[in-house]
């Protein structure tokens, strides 16, 4: 049994120094976010740093398709596009590397190590870097290399077993959201804070390691609510928020994190895939 997540240290590196905050500055204000991710898992894990006021520029490549929760998940970030296989725009990344201090990844297994930005690359290229890698069913057993996102990671487990024997008859039906994706991400979120941490008090460059698979086995070992299927949905509208963004009006749930003194949320509307250029602010 793999634990929910791990952060393992992966290289030397010092402490790296970071400018003080002020008192009304959110917690990662100053935290240069590269994430390279796709669908929700780690766009969601993006976005919860953002919230928290990383500076976080999304990577996405030009020739792969994105679906419409992106005008919801981008929020908060800048976005750019590069091709890695492309020698120029490899370099650009790397460039933007330089400069990160977290580095978050959702492709399939070896696929970005095979372009040369694995985790042990990236510590080599920036030493005190925090990686974050995000799976579908985690780094031991059989399954370690295959791809997979929130569906069939959810039928693999028996999640929709459970679900079809809850609603009767026991026909396999879905859960009625991706709910390994939403904890994932927040999981990522907390994972690289936890990172950052340990390099400002301990020094190296870490990685941390979140898969679907591992947050469905905690998910399902929480215990399942009696008669679940009966309760009423809650009233959504106090929770959600209405403003522009590069997709046109975007309504969608506002953070669920309320801080008094440094309230967490978005500074930047979402907006599409290649609005931005591939550079630091």
């Amino acid at each position: 049994m793999q634990p929910l997540f791990t952060i393992d240290r992966i290289g030397d590196a010092p402490p790296r120094e970071l400018p003080p905050l002020a008192p009304d500055q959110r917690p990662l204000a100053g935290i240069r976010v590269l994430e390279l991710t796709r669908i929700l898992a780690g766009p969601v894990g993006g976005k919860a740093l953002a919230a928290y006021g990383a500076d976080v520029l999304l990577v996405n490549a030009p020739h792969l398709p994105n679906i419409a929760a992106i005008a919801d998940t981008s929020r908060g970030k800048r976005s750019a596009l590069l091709d890695l296989r492309v020698p120029g725009d490899a370099d650009t990344l790397r460039r933007l590397l330089g400069g990160a201090h977290v580095f978050v990844q959702g492709y399939r297994p070896g696929g970005l190590q095979a372009l040369g930005f694995g985790p042990e690359a990236a510590a080599a290229a920036r030493p005190g870097i925090v990686y974050v890698s995000l799976t579908a069913y985690g780094t031991q057993g059989p399954w370690a290399g295959r791809r997979g996102f929130d569906s069939l990671v959810q039928t693999a487990m028996g999640f929709n077993q459970a679900e079809g024997e809850a609603a009767g008859g026991g026909k396999p039906r879905p859960l009625p959201m991706q709910i390994l994706d939403e904890a994932s991400g927040y999981l990522i979120a907390f994972g690289a804070a936890a990172a950052l941490r340990r390099q400002q008090r301990e020094g190296g460059s870490w990685h941390v390691q979140v898969s679907l698979a591992q947050t469905g086995h905690w998910l399902r070992g929480l215990g399942r609510v009696a008669r679940g299927l009966d309760a009423v949905a809650p009233d959504r509208a106090p929770w959600l928020a209405t403003g522009p963004s590069g997709f046109g009006v975007l309504t969608a749930v506002r953070h669920s994190a309320r801080l008094a003194r440094t309230p967490a949320g978005w500074d930047r509307p979402s907006v599409p895939p290649g609005t931005d250029p591939p550079a630091w602010t």
